[in-house]
């Protein structure tokens, strides 16, 4: 048995998990799950049936872990997790792309946008604007998240540029532009792109 069960759908989250698995080196068996018939063991294991959901198999017992973030996290070990300088970077940005942008973002994409100042303090984005604002302005001053080296927040806060600039929820600044090319060049990004690629592609064929 794989030391993970990696529950995915390649057009989905699930391609933030996959990158965060191979920048791991994990060693992972992949269970494809459409929208219509999941499987028992992934509604076994998280009862939204979300992808990416993760089963970690050790001695101990399994581990289930949901959340693109919190698998992100998960997996941070050795040079992927944050050094005690970078921690609040780490944690901050982390869970900033994971809250506000990616609510602020969906909310957007909904058609919903706070009227007033009431609105945009009882919502957990504020103001959708100011919270890329801020992003983009950590990003034009750092390389990457923690500053010169790439962490495990790089996946989560990369996917999120990444794919923000391709669908156009995200502003075309020159700052995320960089960031998500250098995203791009890992080596672990474009292992999990090319499987996910090629499961869309054969998706796509069968209709």
């Amino acid at each position: 048995m794989a030391e993970y069960t990696f529950f995915t759908n390649p057009m989905s989250r699930g391609q933030i998990g996959r990158w965060a698995l191979h920048e791991a080196g994990a060693d992972y068996e992949q269970v494809l799950t459409d929208w219509g018939h999941k499987p028992e063991a992934l509604m076994a294991a998280n009862s939204l049936g979300k992808v990416p959901t993760i089963i970690h198999h050790t001695a101990s017992g399994d581990h289930v872990v949901s959340e693109a973030a919190a698998i992100c996290a998960y997996l941070a070990h050795g040079d992927l997790a944050p050094r005690e300088d970078e921690r609040a970077d780490y944690y901050r940005w982390l869970f900033f792309a994971a809250g506000p942008i990616e609510q602020g973002i969906t909310a957007r994409t909904y058609g919903f946008e706070p009227q007033d100042e009431r609105q945009k303090v009882s919502v957990g984005f504020g103001d959708i604007d100011v919270a890329l604002g801020m992003l983009d302005a950590h990003l034009a001053a750092n390389y990457w998240v923690c500053g010169k080296r790439f962490t495990m927040a790089d996946v989560y806060v990369g996917s999120q540029v990444d794919w923000g600039l391709a669908f156009g929820t995200f502003p075309k600044t020159d700052a995320f532009a960089a960031y998500s090319e250098r995203c791009q060049g890992r080596e672990a990004y474009q292992a999990g792109k090319a499987i996910d690629g090629a499961l869309i592609a054969e998706m796509q064929k069968q209709g």
